[in-house]
Order: structure tokens, then sequence, then C-alpha cells
């Protein structure tokens, strides 16, 4: 005799495997499940009932068969959806892309992407990835992928959606401010490899260094400390003067961002970041070995300026070792934890607030830039609106040779913000040097 469906026993034995489940994921024994269930089940699990009795009734009455696994995961994918726009559950395709882009090698665009406003919108694209090269800029507004609108699509399904082997092909509609109307883009996915650390010397003569912090990965900081050296070894005077760029940084390991603001930083507080409820707090504290020498710096910050990047700038502007100049930064004052599940899945969960050394929050605000400098220089007067003496009428001429003009290093012509900090170093050395020339108080300066 054939035995009747009993969709009641099926309910049952599904509500056992999730308590099951959700108390291994809670690191709790198959015992604490069982008293945990006799004691209330009416209040921690009872919306589990629900989850199993839908899931019992798709698996055996829907009009097609389901797949089990793209139920769960979709319900857990809904669930995390549910939290902040930076918690997420990765697939295991997905979570080993991303342990690939911590180690600064994946396939890709080469965006860091965030949803805001129910937009997808970019936080900063990597340097000389197919998203730099087209010209997506921070602030972009993403609206369709492949002809896909974005609006309600999750987090998760547009990166799936972005990512894909090297050498095919991606269609972005962007939209930026100012823009009349959104923009298409064809972009050609590539094997993005990101060297976190860039560096050059801008100015030999005042042994000045520019040095860029792409992104902070699993070995930024070994890379600073190389950057620095090598530096040095070419002025061989020493460095005198710094502009760190921290512009278009989405962020990445905490860890590293840390270890990049210790190495200027001798002594004092970094970070500290709190859990719920003011739980588990933790305070990084910068040591002295290996600090650089006190020399004038300045950080360059803008929109892209995210995360661990904003840790660096928040410690070193409370700390008063950096003047931090551009503009606002993104406003991102929240760490995650990676968590690798059992079937290859891992998951992403926001677990702290952070907060700079004077204990502020940046969450949504950013960091204000001690100088704010915009992107673009403001338009520049032509020769006619302002003369000079060397317009006027019979003027005299000057006598020797003309004064030397200087030569800007490479890059540094069409990068205003970078002009300007440039500008301010050479300023805080003839500042000093002045102080330096000055007679001391009570003397006469008449020589």
């Amino acid at each position: 005799m054939r035995r009747r469906y009993n969709p009641r026993m099926r309910h049952s034995r599904i509500v056992t495997l999730v308590l099951v489940a959700a108390a291994f994921f809670a690191g709790l024994s198959v015992d604490h499940v069982a008293r945990a269930a006799r004691r209330d089940r009416s209040q921690t699990y009872r919306p589990l009932d629900v989850f199993a009795e839908v899931l019992a009734h798709i698996e055996n009455s829907y009009v097609e068969e389901a797949d089990e696994k793209e139920l769960v995961y979709g319900a857990i994918e809904g669930m995390v959806g549910r939290l902040d726009p930076h918690s997420l559950f990765m697939r295991p395709d997905i979570y080993r892309q991303m342990r690939d882009e911590t180690t600064g090698e994946f396939d890709g665009l080469g965006l860091e992407v965030t949803i805001k406003d129910d937009a997808l919108m970019v936080v900063s694209p990597i340097a000389d990835s197919p998203a730099d090269r087209a010209g997506i800029q921070p602030g972009d507004r993403i609206l369709k992928i492949d002809g896909t609108a974005t609006r309600d699509m999750t987090l998760l399904d547009a990166i799936r959606k972005m990512k894909g082997p090297a050498g095919t092909k991606v269609l972005l509609e962007v939209m930026r401010e100012g823009f009349a109307a959104p923009q298409s883009l064809t972009l050609v996915r590539d094997h993005v490899r990101t060297v976190s650390v860039e560096w050059r010397v801008v100015d030999a003569e005042r042994g000045y260094v520019y040095v860029k912090v792409k992104s902070f990965q699993d070995r930024t900081d070994r890379a600073l400390k190389k950057a620095l050296d090598e530096a040095r070894a070419r002025l061989k005077g020493g460095i005198r003067g710094m502009v760190l760029d921290l512009r278009n940084n989405p962020g990445g390991l905490l860890e590293q961002g840390v270890r990049v603001a210790d190495r200027f930083l001798s002594q004092g507080v970094i970070v500290t970041t709190e859990g719920r409820g003011k739980r588990n707090v933790e305070v990084e504290r910068a040591r002295e070995k290996d600090t650089e020498p006190n020399y004038p710096l300045i950080a360059l910050v803008n929109k892209g300026t995210a995360s661990a990047s904003e840790i660096v700038a928040g410690a070193l502007q409370d700390q008063g070792r950096a003047v931090i100049m551009g503009t606002q930064t993104f406003g991102k004052g929240s760490v995650q934890t990676v968590i690798e599940l059992e079937d290859g899945s891992g998951l992403k969960l926001t677990v702290a607030r952070y907060y700079t050394p004077k204990h502020r929050s940046i969450q949504e605000l950013g960091i204000t830039p001690d100088v704010t400098v915009a992107d673009v220089a403001p338009p520049a007067r032509t020769e006619g609106d302002v003369p000079g003496e060397r317009d006027l009428k019979h003027h005299l001429k000057a006598e020797g040779a003309p004064s030397p003009q200087g030569r800007a290093a490479p890059g540094v012509a069409d990068d205003y913000q970078l002009r300007t900090a440039i500008d301010y170093l050479r300023a805080v050395q003839i500042f000093k040097a002045t102080m330096t020339d000055a007679p001391a108080k009570g003397t006469s300066a008449r020589r």
C-alpha cells in the first residue's frame, strides 16, 4: 500500500534540520539545540518554522521541480540583503573571486561598487583597470548591466554580472552628475593585476616624493616600505617632504590600513573598533619601531577614498601628522569580517564601527580635508586681464639672465590637486627657512 505524504511530518523534519544548522553556525552543540527548542522555540527560532513550512510546500507542491540549494541560497541572500550595503552572502564562485582580489589579481572590470539610495554606485575604479581606462569615476551610477536595469538588483547580482573571464565584453549604462543623458560604455574584462603602491620623485632638488597607495592588500605595508627605501636611495639626501595619495582608494584589509598609518606615527591611537552595544572594543595603537622621520606630509583624498584609506587619513589628521588635502571622502565607517562557510561560500558581515583617534565616527559623513582643493583648477585668467610691468610702454628691460621657471615632474602638470600639494610643501620649506634665518627674539635686525 502506498504511503500517503504527510506535510506535518515533512515540516517537523525540516524544522529539526534548520535548528541543527542554525546551532552549528552559532557554535552550539546539538544538545544545546534540543534544550533551546524545549525551553522556548516560540521565540528565537519561531520564524524558521515558517521558512521550513514554505520550503516543504515548494518542494512538494510547486508546479516544477525546484533546486533546494538555490532556494536556500536565495533565502540567505534575501536575509543578508536586509542588513547594511556592505554585508554580503557570497556563493562559492564569488567568494573565491573575492579572496583572489585581496592578493591583487583577478579577472573582471576593476570596480568597487555599493548600493546607495537604491542605485548601484561606483565607490572607486581600480587604477589601470578596464573601468579606469573607460573613464568611470567615483560617484557614477550604473543604471544597466548588459541591458538589465540595476534598480532592483542586489549587490551580489550586480557583482556577478560584471565579473567574468578576461576578454569577454560587458555593456554598462552610466549616469554622472552633469550628464544630460546616460552614457553606454562597452568594457572588455581583463586580468586585473593591482600594484598597490607606486612612487616617484617629484622634486629631486628639494627631496619631495609622491607615493600612491591604490588599495590595501596582503602586502601593501611591505610594498610601501620598499617604495620609501628606494626613494631614499634615489634622493641620497633623504626624503624631506612627501605627498601620500589616497584618492580613489576603496580600502581593503583593515590590518594593512593600520600598518600603513603606523608607518608614519610613533605613538597614540590609530583606530578604535566597537561592536554592537559597545562590546568587543579593540584599540589599535602606533609603535615607535620603523616609524618614518617627521618630514612634512600631505595626504590627498577625494570621494573615492573609502574604508581603510579613511582610517589612514583620519589617524594622520587627528594626530596632526599630515595635512589632509582634497575633497570630502566617501564615509564608510564600518568594519567587515569574512566568514568561510563549510560549503565554500562566504559571509561578509559588518561587525563593528570604527572611530578615529579623537573618537570621531565618519560613517556617512566622511573626512573633511584640512585644505579643500577641487580636482580641477579654476578657470585661468587670460594674459590680457591683468597687465604686468612688461606690458607698460617704454618699460625698463631686465638685467641679467631670466629667473628659472622650474620644470614639473611627469604627471604633475595635469594634476591640479597634486600640484597644489607640492606647492604647500615648498611653502612649508620656505617658511621654515625664513624662521631659521630670522633674528632671535630680543636681538636687533640691523647689522
